[in-house]
């Protein structure tokens, strides 16, 4: 069937009458009756109508192809807002802003109207949304798949200095782009037992019985490629009851009984990572993690089917790429579906398994590489457990083939931790189960290789490979930075946003007084925006002359959010001990944001820490003028794209071996800022693709923090040893910054002198010294202009639409087709 339409225009007079028409007959009201959030809908249904032609024909050219698909499993999808973003891709934003113009409306005050999609949090989230966008972009058929939390994973208040949860309404109006599709329907199982019998045919038949349905129903997104007609699609899942209702309890007077099962059912895409700290919460959390996988994995099957006579093809036809460990029961419940539901054997459908799975680990932390109990597991999901039971066997006998009597090895390997109570590492299974595992940076992959995964590197040489990340340059610099984005239109050529390494063409104006102003005024702009906006949403004030230095991400402890707050108290302390620092000094705006999570109490302390310094010396009249420290709450992508590009300095400065790789080191950078950072994640390859000269790096290296722990590293030795360090340990132990309350602290700092586990002591004074040369080049305006531009210059290497082609070309094998399909 054809589509029997003609697509909708693009010029401002159909725009108009389309934007119109939605205000009339979708909102029902008269255009002079509108509300902000009228025009608001109006304006994003307009660009959806014209996104539906494009999604459409993307879905009818690949039926009658029928391409190989990736499918993107993800727990995370960080969107952003999607109005500016979607009229971008249509390239039809300057036409929308001239028809709402003539309509007395301006299109940067509708967009405000937009909330932020809660289906993210941190970089995960927004790397997956990244490469969504460079997948459409690149033309490679795929589909996200994700949850439709209702309240996202939380809006972040500061009350007294504190990170305070509340729900995140970001679909208390509904949103304009989603699509629901009740004939994608799934039942997820969770609970019951298996019985095992003989089948008509002689073989074992495992049949899952008595088992508690929730039903998967699916919500799609459509995610447009920039300016190429291809629409990609986001397909999240939300949990629905069989039974919304029990009309025998309402009858008997127990209203809350007779709706308790609906609420209970739909818990499971009620918040992202509810708190795990006690037994119902490790429970929801597994829960969330399968109805994921077996609602996509039953879902890419019917796809399949669709067009496929079997089952025995879909290694040809799909891959499944897990976005780090939470998706991977994914690898047990497709090789269920394949046994118990398609009747074919053992062999056979590892076999296809195999070859349809990769993983991608994003970190080297134990806590994040997931285990779960071996009776939770048989309790939730027990014809799991048997089949990754059977893979551990299978497996430890091809190990034990390879490497016989090294029980040592055997179990490490096992995808189960005996030692004391049992686990199933999920890490384990999704290695064994998939093609292809990478990392996302050149150093975080060959740790994998060195350390957390060495036995299986030496197992399957070669299964192990890299995928640096990156970042879409469409929202992070054409979109977020419009004044930059005019400097590369005129030096690069119009494009450059889905041809990056046209951005090269900058560097012979690195050095040009001219161009260098302009680029200081973008730059200017760019302050006087976040200043504006830090005033109306949170009552900053903030000088845009102000050097702003900005740590903005989820807060942990190997981030270092806390060695950077140090800093600034012993900053503080040197100017009231030394009143001629203060008008020596560089004026100089700390910036933090950033979510914790919510059982994690010491990410808490730390928000409470930074606050309480920023209360003390934002109000101490002495050095509020050269010296001041602002927490933004509730950070989200909207912020970002504020933040970043008023940013001078960027903060990144994990412990050396423990970031995968970030991605905010690569926005940050790509909108002029300069990084302060350790050697870590993709800061390496940064700093290969920048130069050393245009970064401020400081701290150990990987391999130095590993051999401060052998050697059993005492943080109390650099305390008693170093004044500066002493000073401003003791300036927050002893209540300096919480006067009300002197033994507010303790426990962090305790922690700090008594463990330190991400060696904030250790590298103090390095950082110290790093953020002396930083201001002292700063005031050479001319020469940190080149650098600024010469970091944008050479960031063409971090565009997510290469890292995609990697993933196409090495892991999928799919870019030769994706190639010749352009042609």
């Amino acid at each position: 069937m054809t589509i029997p339409v003609d697509e909708l225009g693009l010029d401002k007079h159909a725009l108009v009458e389309s934007f119109v028409n939605h205000i009339q007959h979708t909102q029902g009201k008269h255009p002079s009756a509108a509300t902000q959030l009228d025009n608001f809908i109006a304006i994003a249904r307009t660009a959806r109508d014209r996104m539906f032609d494009r999604w459409t024909r993307t879905w009818q050219e690949r039926v009658l192809t029928r391409p190989k698909h990736v499918y993107y499993l993800s727990m995370e999808f960080l969107l952003g807002r999607l109005l500016t973003d979607s009229l971008h891709a249509l390239g039809i934003y300057e036409e929308a802003k001239a028809a709402l113009a003539e309509q007395g409306l301006d299109l940067q005050q509708i967009a405000e109207e937009e909330r932020d999609p809660g289906l993210g949090n941190g970089g995960l989230g927004r790397l997956a949304a990244c490469f969504l966008d460079s997948l459409a972009t690149v033309g490679i058929p795929a589909m996200g798949y994700g949850l439709r939390y209702d309240y996202g994973i939380f809006r972040q208040d500061i009350v007294g200095g504190r990170q305070h949860e509340a729900p995140d309404l970001w679909l208390q109006f509904g949103t304009p782009w989603e699509v629901s599709r009740p004939e994608r329907m799934y039942d997820v199982k969770f609970g019951g037992r298996v019985i095992q019998y003989t089948g008509a045919q002689g073989r074992i038949v495992h049949e899952w019985v008595d088992a508690d349905v929730v039903r998967a129903m699916a919500y799609d997104v459509p995610v447009p490629g920039h300016r190429n007609g291809v629409v990609n699609t986001l397909r999240l899942w939300g949990a629905k009851a069989t039974s919304d209702f029990d009309i025998a309890y309402f009858n008997a007077g127990d209203y809350a009984k007779a709706v308790q099962r609906k609420g209970d059912t739909e818990n499971i895409t009620r918040v992202l990572y509810p708190n795990d700290n006690h037994a119902l919460g490790k429970e929801l959390r597994l829960k969330q993690e399968f109805f994921l996988v077996s609602a996509t994995v039953q879902d890419a099957i019917a796809r399949h089917l669709s067009t496929h006579d079997g089952v025995e093809s879909l290694s040809e036809a799909a891959v499944f790429q897990l976005n780090d460990t939470h998706p991977a029961l994914a690898v047990a419940e497709l090789m269920r579906i394949l046994c118990d539901e398609h009747d074919l054997g053992w062999d056979e459908a590892w076999k296809i398994t195999r070859e349809c799975v990769n993983y991608t680990n994003h970190t080297l932390l134990p806590e994040a590489l997931e285990k779960w109990p071996v009776w939770l597991l048989e309790r939730v999901l027990p014809r799991h457990l048997q089949i990754i039971y059977e893979i551990n066997s299978r497996f430890l006998g091809e190990v034990e083939d390879r490497f016989p009597g090294d029980k040592d090895r055997l179990r490490r390997m096992s995808l189960i931790e005996e030692d004391g109570e049992r686990y199933v590492r999920m890490a384990n299974l999704a290695v064994v189960g998939s093609s292809r595992v990478n990392g996302v940076s050149a150093l975080h992959s060959q740790l994998l290789r060195d350390q957390l995964f060495r036995d299986f590197d030496e197992f399957e040489p070669g299964k192990f490979t890299n995928q640096t990340n990156g970042v879409t340059p469409r929202r992070w610099m054409l979109q977020c930075n419009p004044g930059q984005s005019a400097l590369l239109d005129r030096v690069a050529g119009k494009g450059w946003e889905v041809d990056l390494d046209r951005i090269a063409r900058l560097v012979p104006y690195a050095t040009d007084k001219a161009f260098q102003e302009e680029w200081r005024a973008v730059k200017r702009q760019n302050k006087e925006r976040l200043c504006e906006r830090l005033w109306h949403e949170c009552g900053f004030e903030l000088d845009p002359s102000f050097l702003i230095d900005a740590q903005v991400k989820r807060i942990h402890e190997y981030k270092r959010q806390h060695l950077n707050v140090l800093h600034i108290v012993s900053l503080y302390l040197g100017m009231k001990a030394d009143p001629s620092k203060i008008a020596a000094a560089v004026p100089r705006a700390f910036l933090f944001a950033g979510k914790a999570a919510p059982g994690y109490e010491t990410a808490k302390q730390i928000i409470h820490l930074i606050n309480s310094v920023a209360t003390v010396i934002n109000n101490d009249p002495q050095t509020r003028n050269k010296l001041r420290v602002l927490f933004v709450p509730n950070y989200s992508v909207t912020w970002a794209e504020v933040i970043i590009p008023a940013t001078d300095v960027s903060e990144q400065i994990s412990t050396a071996g423990y970031e995968a790789s970030g991605t905010g080191n690569m926005k940050f950078a790509m909108n002029g800022a300069l990084t302060v950072g350790t050697l870590d994640g993709a800061n390496i390859e940064i700093r290969d693709a920048v130069g050393a000269e245009n970064m401020f790096l400081f701290g150990l290296s990987s391999e130095e923090v590993a051999a401060a722990k052998r050697a059993g590293y005492d943080p109390r030795q650099i305390y008693y040893s170093e004044r500066p360090v002493r000073d401003a340990i003791d300036a927050v132990r002893m209540g300096q910054f919480s006067p009300e309350e002197p033994g507010r602290f303790h426990g962090l700092i305790d922690d700090l002198l008594h463990r330190d586990p991400f060696l904030v002591l250790a590298d103090f004074l390095s950082y110290s010294s790093c953020q002396k040369v930083v201001e002292d080049a700063y005031r050479d305006q001319a020469t940190w202009t080149k650098k600024a531009i010469l970091n944008v210059a050479r960031m063409g290497v971090f565009s997510s639409d290469r890292t995609i082609r990697g993933y196409a070309e090495e892991i999928w094998n799919i870019l030769s087709e994706v190639r010749q399909a352009a042609q």
